[in-house]
């Protein structure tokens, strides 16, 4: 597969400079469709760290090899089309992996023919160039979406996603579940296993979605995902070969996983799983985060941790630390597997009165016991519910360097950014005072 170059730019001369956390504009620019970039993943290359990929809806893909001083802008082509939920991962050996859905025809939504697979494509340098790409799931007329993956230090990937006989239909009958593919290269993928009960096809809350994998550094393999107001996790001791027979529900997800906060038509409460890697104590510990409704227009954030294989979880811990009564939504989690360090990033609107919106950092360095909340963006934009914005956003860390990835929206325009932190930067932070109207609870 070609990979075209488009731009290189330097974030010195774009990046907004008045806040603490220097922020760094990667894309504005619309496609030739007229599409603005949103639904942001972000991957750092375990083996070359300053090496770091960001891939973007419709079909982008952002690299630097300068640890984020400057980045190069490339488009991503697929026999089988490109389309929407981006996702990348790195393995130990320094390949990335790009996946996203499928759209054959180009068409996309005008052709029954979209979502008819997951697209696997990988890259052994550094993400200059890919190859042509693999697929999973293909089971037509049955849609293939929703996907998440890992990888192991061995080489092995795992993939889960969500199929469904009809997206979107209404049909009494017509089910949804959870699949579960794996593959020891990237090259050739085992034949998809179901491993969760079935959900209806509407893509909400009775719809099983927001299946992630996580990987323990023995290979044990978890997958959490969200049902009809529950959180539930699978297990696998044997590679992804063979599962539970029953799925344990970890937490109830009070108002279920599809929400809207005004200005975001689905803000996204689907969990994210991690499993600590790192040489500590706590090596092998599952970590959840999710969003949810519990009261109205009220959203907020919540984390638990097992350390028993998620047989058994702390009580759910709300990690945003404003007083209640204002949005967080839409959270993405990483741990630094040198440092065992928990990352959190999500949208936060507590210091404002109407829909303006910043992003906030929350982090753990005890493990998930207690967390610390800093703003990372530099000034809040106001979304708009008539303009897609996506609903996800990314964060990647390793060694100390926690790099978040998010859409903002001005004047109606989606753009993508990023920022560099050092977690030394992080500990020593210092909020700056407000200048704002601070929400009334």
């Amino acid at each position: 597969m070609r990979v075209f170059l488009v731009i290189l730019f330097s974030t010195l001369n774009c990046a907004l400079t008045f806040g603490q956390f220097k922020n760094i504009l990667l894309d504005s620019v619309a496609n030739k469709d007229g599409r603005y970039p949103i639904e942001p993943a972000i991957a750092i290359n375990f083996k070359t760290p300053d090496n770091v990929l960001v891939a973007a809806f419709p079909d982008h893909l952002y690299s630097t090899l300068d640890g984020g001083l400057t980045w190069k802008k490339s488009k991503s082509r697929s026999a089988f089309g490109v389309w929407d939920n981006p996702v990348l991962i790195s393995d130990f050996s320094g390949n990335f992996f790009y996946l996203h859905h499928s759209d054959p025809t180009g068409k996309n939504w005008a052709s029954d023919d979209i979502l008819d697979r997951i697209v696997i494509k990988k890259s052994k340098d550094g993400g200059a160039t890919w190859d042509g790409g693999t697929s999973i799931g293909y089971n037509p007329p049955k849609d293939q979406f929703q996907h998440s993956a890992i990888t192991d230090r061995k080489g092995n990937i795992g993939v889960s996603w969500t199929e469904v006989d009809k997206y979107g239909s209404t049909e009494e009958g017509c089910e949804s579940r959870i699949l579960f593919s794996k593959s020891s290269g990237g090259s050739k993928w085992s034949k998809p296993i179901v491993i969760s009960k079935p959900g209806d096809c509407r893509d909400d809350d009775d719809t099983v979605k927001g299946a992630v994998p996580a990987v323990a550094g023995d290979g044990k393999l978890f997958i959490a995902w969200s049902y009809d107001g529950v959180i539930y996790i699978d297990r696998s001791f044997d590679g992804g070969t063979t599962w539970l027979t029953n799925d344990i529900a970890i937490t109830e997800q009070v108002g279920g996983w599809n929400f809207s906060v005004p200005g975001i038509k689905k803000a996204n409460g689907l969990p994210t799983l991690m499993c600590d890697n790192s040489k500590g104590r706590f090596n092998g510990a599952l970590y959840l985060l999710w969003a949810e409704e519990s009261v109205a227009n009220d959203t907020d954030i919540y984390f638990m941790r097992s350390l028993n294989f998620g047989d058994n979880w702390t009580q759910p811990m709300r990690i945003n630390d404003d007083e209640p009564g204002s949005h967080q939504f839409m959270p993405a989690m990483t741990v630094d597997h040198v440092s065992g360090h928990i990352y959190t990033v999500y949208y936060d609107r507590r210091e404002h009165e109407d829909d303006q919106t910043d992003v906030y950092l929350a982090y753990s360095i005890d493990n998930g016991a207690t967390f610390k909340n800093v703003k990372i963006s530099d000034k809040p934009f106001i979304p708009s519910a008539d303009v897609p914005f996506g609903n996800k956003i990314s964060i990647a860390a390793h060694n100390g360097i926690i790099m978040p990835v998010w859409t903002r929206m001005d004047n109606g325009k989606t753009s993508i950014w990023t920022s560099i932190i050092k977690h030394e930067d992080l500990v020593g932070y210092k909020p700056e005072p407000k200048t704002g109207k601070k929400k009334k609870k």
